[in-house]
């Protein structure tokens, strides 16, 4: 049913983890680490959110030039010409620090890497469906999950953390951010590198890159007219704009929250802290709940565990309001809401990845799952934009009462979804 690689020596456990963590930190490092930065230059919580809720565009519109994955070159040549041009666009930001109009100047090159990052995104999810059995996409889901989530992670609490740290050594805040930036361009360098040698070559992209540009340019509208098609796809469409209506908006303000000033009913911590954190238990029950996720559903598939898994990444969320109320100084309890909160993510957002890949399966699934993405990263650009000034109107405390409210419409959609029962279940042998 699948494509098997062409290669065999190449493992999936060679490439599937680094190039799902190479996915991931362009990620945050644009929705997080930028407002990390910014906070510590003295921009204001509203601005951060609204102006890099922004650069998450390039996510929303990335069918539009998906085409361009298909026509020209193979899915393998994009995924390490992209990640040399994110390496490249870190490298423009590290060096836009210290300059004048500093905020300006690293926008565009936060807009570079965007759009390279968003491109990287169509060639390695269409790569990863075409290069694993169907079991093997079941089973590697929770594994690609988690190394993107780390990826994450890293940015989230590894980057911040050397960006700290260098703060209070160097007692400079600009050139402390120039070189933590300016380290994360030199590992998408060397991503580059590592890929162009372990990544497989699959039969279906050398084919798929020699066909002419009227006829892909004919089939790709054809594939959004096949999309719309589908069976239930307003529900389906609703769903994935809904189920991380909450989470995008309490993710977007969890590190600001943690690092405001207490007299701003934050929790007043040390970026070093909030990375520490993040960076260490986070990662670790983010590994668990994915990994977790995924052996949960090749078990008994995705129509089993989706509600379990709904409830898994919103209910942590809860967390956040004791947080905003009590304000503790422990970091012991700190830490434990952290846990719980990645733990809930990893298991939860397992369902919601494989939601979208069972909407695309047929002929154009590549092109399918890119229109997928699209929706989700538009269900999360919207309430990231709108989450600062929310939070400065509403107070931390109530912004989270917020978050939790906005949890609930993704679960009267459950009922209208069209899912088959044993989908993403070990349903035949096949090699891992």
């Amino acid at each position: 049913m699948r494509n098997a690689v062409s290669a065999k020596k190449f493992h999936p456990w060679t490439w599937v983890p680094s190039l799902y963590l190479a996915e991931g930190l362009p990620n945050m490092i644009v929705s997080v680490v930028s407002l990390v930065m910014y906070e510590r230059m003295g921009v204001s919580n509203a601005d951060i959110t609204l102006y890099t809720g922004w650069l998450y565009l390039p996510w929303v519109i990335k069918p539009l030039w998906s085409p361009l994955v298909e026509i020209f070159k193979t899915k393998r040549e994009w995924i390490i010409i992209m990640q040399l041009l994110i390496g490249a666009g870190l490298a423009g930001v590290a060096f836009s620090i210290p300059a004048p109009m500093f905020f300006r100047t690293t926008m565009i090159f936060f807009w570079l890497m965007a759009f390279s990052s968003a491109t990287h995104d169509i060639a390695v999810d269409g790569f990863y469906m075409i290069s694993l059995t169907e079991f093997q996409q079941s089973y590697f889901i929770g594994i690609r999950n988690t190394f993107y989530r780390i990826g994450m992670i890293a940015a989230q609490g590894l980057l911040v953390m050397i960006g700290g740290r260098l703060e209070k050594v160097t007692g400079d805040v600009p050139f402390a951010w120039s070189i933590t930036f300016g380290a994360a361009a030199g590992l998408f360098v060397l991503f580059g590198i590592y890929h162009r040698f372990v990544l497989p070559r699959p039969e279906t992209t050398a084919t798929v890159a020699k066909r002419g540009f009227g006829e892909i340019m004919g089939e790709f509208f054809g594939t959004f007219a096949a999309f719309f098609r589908k069976k239930g796809i307003v529900a389906a469409i609703a769903f994935l704009l809904l189920y991380r209506l909450g989470e995008v908006q309490l993710t977007k303000m969890t590190t600001l929250f943690l690092l405001n000033k207490r007299g701003d009913g934050g929790l007043g911590l040390d970026p070093e802290v909030v990375g520490l954190s993040y960076g260490t238990f986070g990662v670790i029950a983010l590994i668990a709940g994915g990994i977790a996720g995924g052996i949960a559903i090749s078990r008994r598939g995705l129509k089993y565990w989706l509600l379990p898994m709904m409830f898994a990444i919103n209910l942590p969320d809860v967390v956040y309001v004791y947080l905003s109320y009590t304000q503790p100084e422990n970091l012991l309890l700190i830490n434990a809401a952290i846990i719980i909160e990645q733990f809930g993510y990893g298991f939860g957002f397992t369902a919601y990845t494989l939601f979208m890949i069972y909407l695309s399966d047929g002929m154009y699934k590549t092109a399918h799952y890119a229109i997928c993405t699209a929706f989700m990263a538009l269900g999360k650009m919207l309430p990231e934009m709108a989450a600062g000034r929310l939070q400065q109107y509403f107070g931390y405390e109530h912004f989270f009462i917020w978050v939790m409210v906005c949890t609930v419409p993704a679960f009267f959609l459950l009922p209208l979804l069209r899912i088959d029962r044993g989908f993403g279940m070990k349903n035949k042998k096949a090699g891992l």
